[in-house]
């Protein structure tokens, strides 16, 4: 269940990012000055929430020494590393 809510929080992430994003008639010019500005405040509630979860997570796997479950939580890593790689694609 973790696991698809830490999918389903990627593909927030990925769509609150575009907000930042480059438009395609835009490519090569310089970026406006508030742009980063916009892209954290859409963004870092979504990773704040996924982080303290995701903590939360581990605690409890580390509580209960349930080995076979931080397969899944490691598997989180993967999810979140292709969501911020099609970001930062697109910058």
């Amino acid at each position: 269940m973790l696991l698809a809510l830490n999918l389903i929080g990627a593909v927030i992430y990925v769509y609150r990012a575009s907000y930042g994003w480059v438009l395609p008639q835009e490519r090569g010019l310089h970026a406006v000055t508030g742009e980063p500005y916009i892209w954290a405040s859409a963004v870092f509630p979504v990773c704040f929430a996924f982080f303290l979860l995701n903590l939360t997570w581990a605690a409890f796997i580390l509580a209960r020494k349930q080995w076979r479950t931080g397969v899944l939580w490691l598997s989180t890593i993967p999810i979140w590393l292709i969501a911020v790689a099609i970001d930062f694609a697109h910058h």
